[in-house]
């Protein structure tokens, strides 16, 4: 699946008749892949097992999903799937009396998932809304992205830049010189002073 240019999740539909499982007893069962309900062209960019219950209000869907969700590197700004798994326990009502025809009294704010009309349950905007909830904050192309350098914008790890050889704070500019310069040996020079206080020591001791 991949995010559009608004930060959101594009639809996806999988969708089921459970007009028949309304009409059973409640905790009557039905067991699905959501591949096989998804109305998806090419294939359903999400897989796992979606299992329905007859519930005494409506139908309770479970369902253990991953997919995998095209995001931008955190560090490095390149494109990467990240995989999410997402597990569904909601229950969706319905809308309209199966046996009677006659419509239900069910909130339509967005607040619970409704059965449509002709009794098809949509499971894509549970699980558009769970993996929006499960995205990761800051996806990574890998565990030790270097990400990019802040000042010419390079990928780094393609390799370092050069902008630390020719960006440097000025408050730093004598310390990085003497960084360059190549270590010298100090020599000690003895002076005539230094020599009459080693003979000044060394009679003192024989004394």
């Amino acid at each position: 699946m991949t995010l559009n240019n608004y930060g959101t999740i594009k639809s996806f539909h999988a969708l089921v008749n459970v007009a028949t499982l309304l009409k059973e007893p409640i905790g009557s069962t039905r067991d699905y892949n959501i591949e096989d309900i998804a109305d998806e062209k090419g294939g359903s960019p999400v897989t796992g097992p979606v299992g329905m219950v007859r519930s005494q209000s409506g139908i309770l869907v479970r369902a253990n999903l991953t997919t995998r969700v095209e995001m931008d590197c955190s560090r490095c700004l390149k494109p990467t799937d990240c995989v999410v798994t997402i597990t569904i326990d909601e229950e969706f009502l319905p809308s309209i009396d199966v046996n009677s025809g006659l419509p239900l009294h069910t909130p339509h704010d967005g607040s619970v998932f409704v059965i449509d009309h002709n009794h098809i349950l949509d499971l894509g905007e549970a699980v558009r809304q769970y993996l929006l909830m499960a995205l990761p904050m800051k996806p990574l192309c890998r565990p030790d992205c270097s990400g990019i350098c802040p000042t010419c914008g390079a990928n780094l790890n393609k390799g370092p830049c050069k902008c630390h050889e020719t960006n440097i704070d000025p408050r730093w500019a004598k310390l990085a010189a003497l960084k360059k310069k190549p270590v010298q040996a100090v020599t000690r020079k003895r002076t005539p002073a230094s020599r009459e206080m080693k003979k000044t020591h060394g009679t003192a001791t024989k004394a």
